[in-house]
């Protein structure tokens, strides 16, 4: 597939939206930049919006394999959307090839006004991590929205406290999803253990156990642990063991 949608309610926004040319000229504040992309935000009509491209899929077959990070990148935040999880609204998207191969792509998403990541509020130590009304508020919502994910046989694969923004509102929202796919078994199983550790690998340091544990109950949706929940909690705690 190659081809440039912009949603039809920013057409007013097709100047500089409206083709991957155009984004691709854009200018705007660098946020991120790695070999395969870069993330710059530009400013329209007292909008933010931010602006990921691609200019590579990887070395090799990568370039002829499997389905470029970028369009895994607003499939999954569309899928997000349409199952009710609360996320950034792609604004356009698109990618190119060059006969076989994958050439560049980008995709645009609108700010979500006010949010930053459970991370930031993490490393500053925020209060509202010492207050159990706030933190039970927000373990609800992580807890449902990754229930939802999961039983849909998704995996976001990095649902890190980076990937998970705040509003002052105390509203949840799922970000940056590249890697986020389907999975059968076994593997649907060690990849549900995976976000669930990702999740508790920040939370161990700045929640209780009652806390840790609550969530779980929540995602759960029971009051109790059975022996299979106990059996999950080990993997989860030990899954990164020897890697921090």
């Amino acid at each position: 597939m190659s081809g440039w949608v912009l949603e039809p309610s920013y057409a007013e926004l097709a100047e500089d939206f409206g083709s991957l040319d155009a984004v691709f000229a854009l200018e705007g504040e660098r946020l991120t930049r790695d070999p395969l992309s870069e993330v710059i935000r530009v400013q329209r009509s007292g909008v933010n919006y931010y602006v990921k491209r691609y200019t590579g899929a990887g070395k090799g077959l990568r370039r002829y394999l499997g389905k470029p990070r970028v369009k895994s990148e607003w499939q999954n935040l569309k899928r997000f959307a349409k199952w009710g999880i609360p996320t950034a609204e792609v604004v356009a998207w698109g990618l190119e090839r060059r006969g076989a191969a994958y050439d560049r792509g980008a995709m645009i998403t609108r700010e979500l006004p006010g949010t930053e990541d459970l991370s930031a509020l993490a490393r500053r130590h925020d209060p509202r991590l010492a207050n159990r009304a706030w933190v039970d508020g927000v373990s609800r919502q992580l807890a449902g929205y990754t229930r939802t994910m999961h039983e849909n046989r998704f995996t976001h694969n990095d649902l890190k406290w980076r990937n998970l923004l705040i509003d002052e509102q105390s509203r949840l929202f799922f970000i940056d999803c590249p890697n986020g796919d389907f999975w059968r078994g076994f593997w649907l199983n060690y990849r549900i253990t995976k976000d669930l550790a990702c999740l508790d690998k920040v939370a161990k340091y700045h929640l209780s156990a009652t806390q840790r544990l609550r969530f779980y109950l929540q995602y759960r949706q029971r009051n109790r642990l059975d022996a299979c929940d106990k059996k999950r909690i080990r993997h989860v705690v030990r899954f990164f063991e020897g890697r921090e």
